[in-house]
């Protein structure tokens, strides 16, 4: 069933973002008739802009063979794409993911190996970030947050506990106490080490903010939640998930911008999962699984951090390992999926990337080689191109940019 919206409030919203999303359907049925991502295919009216600030999470400890400091800020050159620091926010130990809320006043971040997540204030102006408060996960190793629509609650995905813990925002951006903790169910992968048990690695909305989607690396699942803004309630849909094959440990999902599909990580077997998105139940129906990586590679790899293109027209997967950035062109009358190429990421170990608000620009973290590599995309081809541009920085892992 679905959760309809609590609130007036909560409603207007959520009936502006599906209006939104039947006029981006209808600008690209034109798309839809052709056989294929080609030159020249029409795409989506999709609103891009531009990015004011860049915020940097990267890893800290031992454990984690880790030489970052904390979390990095840069000011971005609207003209030249360029990056200039700000600020280090040292003392905070592996702020491995980043969010903001929806007014992108506050930031959030969990710290990965930990059990904690802090708030900060954003100061609008200068960019710089201010520490509010942190509180308990109730978990282990927090690998992923989302603040939910209203505004209200952060969401984050305990991944060593296996559960999803809720806690509620204050008015002025810090964080109460674990308001729920919500289990994930199912039986373990037949990976030894890493499927000892369910992994949530993602929480994300579907395109309509109806739906929390969870990929669970540990027990090959990917889950649909509701959420009830008004109580601050996760509820496990019906029948509440997708089962993956064993042992493809489902990580990140990406929604395609107008068309019911989407697209998963498969970290542990290297692949990309194509779906289609019933949103009616919040449900995806397998379409196609292809390799994440050039059949010429054969060593060791697992994929991290996947991405549609705001045209809709390319996936983007990264591979640790063979260390390079695949691209898929994506068929928009089925979603399915034809390899476009492979570009190395000019480092080691891309755990994530982050298309900039533009569009433009591709910024991949190779936490390995502590640098972040610049592409532009090429939205003919969906092929990368490799800037002059590299930031310095230790153990990037993740990236997220302010607009306002």
């Amino acid at each position: 069933m679905m959760q309809e919206p609590a609130t007036p409030a909560a409603m207007s919203m959520d009936r502006r973002r599906l209006l939104l999303r039947s006029m981006i359907a209808a600008a690209g049925a034109t798309a839809g008739a052709l056989s294929g991502p080609v030159r020249g295919q029409s795409t989506p009216a999709i609103k891009k802009s531009v990015p004011r600030f860049a915020y940097v999470g990267c890893r800290t400890t031992k454990a984690r063979n880790a030489r970052g400091e904390g979390i990095q800020v840069y000011k971005v050159d609207a003209a030249s794409g360029e990056w200039t620091h700000v600020q280090l926010l040292r003392d905070l130990v592996n702020p491995s993911f980043l969010a903001f809320d929806r007014t992108q006043q506050f930031l959030y971040t969990v710290h990965g190996d930990m059990s904690e997540v802090s708030a900060f204030s954003v100061d609008p102006d200068s960019g710089v970030l201010r520490l509010l408060n942190q509180q308990s996960t109730q978990g282990k190793n927090p690998a992923h947050l989302l603040v939910d629509e209203s505004n209200r609650f952060l969401i984050v995905a305990n991944y060593a506990s296996g559960t999803l813990a809720v806690l509620p925002r204050n008015d002025d951006g810090s964080l109460g106490a674990l308001q729920q903790l919500e289990n994930l169910p199912g039986t373990p992968g037949t990976h030894r080490v890493d499927q000892n048990s369910s992994h949530p690695h993602h929480v994300v909305y579907d395109p309509a903010a109806r739906w929390l989607l969870v990929p669970d690396k540990g027990v090959d699942r990917i889950f649909t939640f509701g959420f009830d803004p008004a109580t601050g309630k996760l509820r496990l849909a019906d029948p509440g998930f997708v089962q993956i094959r064993p042992g493809a440990g489902p990580r990140h999902i990406a929604f395609h911008p107008a068309r019911p599909f989407a697209y998963v990580a498969h970290e542990l077997d290297s692949s990309v999962g194509a779906y289609r998105y019933v949103p009616e139940r919040g449900l995806l129906e397998p379409i196609q699984i292809v390799p994440s990586l050039p059949d010429t590679f054969t060593g060791a790899n697992t994929a991290a951090e996947i991405e549609v293109s705001p045209s809709g027209r390319f996936v983007l997967i990264s591979n640790r390992g063979s260390d390079s950035i695949g691209s898929f062109g994506i068929d928009p009358s089925s979603g399915r999926l034809t390899p476009v190429g492979w570009t190395a990421s000019e480092g080691k170990g891309p755990r994530f990337f982050a298309i900039d608000p533009t569009g433009a620009f591709v910024h991949v973290a190779n936490e390995n080689s502590d640098a972040i590599v610049t592409f532009r995309l090429d939205e003919d081809s969906g092929r990368l191109q490799k800037t002059k541009q590299i930031v310095r920085t230790g153990s990037p892992v993740c990236i997220v940019f302010s607009t306002l």
